[in-house]
């Protein structure tokens, strides 16, 4: 795919979630030099509290520019011991809270919410069976996924099956809210 310009911003829990993300969207024909993370700082509070406080922030911030600008924002927190619905309950409770609308269908606004943890998607993409709730350890190299990423994108992403974790393929849904952006 050609590559357009169009400035995506990730606001994820962790490096791993931004290597894959950002990975994923270069592969999808987003540029790398116009993605800005925003990554919870080590050490500082959960991952998923910095992305869930942060999340009505990077909504207004879009919102004040998708008028003008081709922008994207892509979220990515784990459900960890929830539901992907409950998380996208808890992120629409913040917009709520910040007196803001709930995400329109027609915004450019991707929320990935891996089911428990993202090494669970890069397991499956290996080729690994695995079960949404168990817990799957971390990469001692984030970058070890890119594999993993180009093989969903090339194999997976339009390909679905009954196989494909649920989360998966939620996220396969919501990357299409971004997709918009590249025609």
């Amino acid at each position: 795919m050609s590559q357009r310009s169009v400035q995506i911003v990730i606001l994820c829990e962790d490096r791993q979630h931004e290597v894959f993300t950002r990975y994923l969207l270069n592969n999808i024909g987003f540029s790398t030099r116009n993605i800005r993370s925003l990554v919870c700082p080590k050490g500082s509070l959960s991952g998923e509290q910095f992305v869930r406080e942060r999340y009505s922030t990077e909504v207004k911030a879009y919102r004040s520019k998708s008028s003008y600008l081709s922008i994207g924002l892509v979220v990515v927190i784990d459900a960890d011991n929830k539901t992907v619905q409950e998380r996208l309950k808890e992120l629409d409770d913040a917009l709520k809270a910040d007196s803001q609308q709930l995400r329109q269908l027609n915004e450019a606004i991707s929320i990935l919410i891996p089911k428990r943890n993202i090494e669970t998607w890069i397991h499956y993409l290996q080729g690994e069976s695995v079960d949404e709730e168990a817990e799957y350890s971390k990469f001692s190299e984030e970058s070890a996924c890119k594999a993993y990423v180009e093989n969903w994108i090339n194999q997976y992403y339009l390909n679905l099956d009954e196989k494909t974790p649920l989360s998966l393929q939620v996220a396969s849904e919501e990357l299409q809210r971004i997709m918009q952006l590249l025609r």
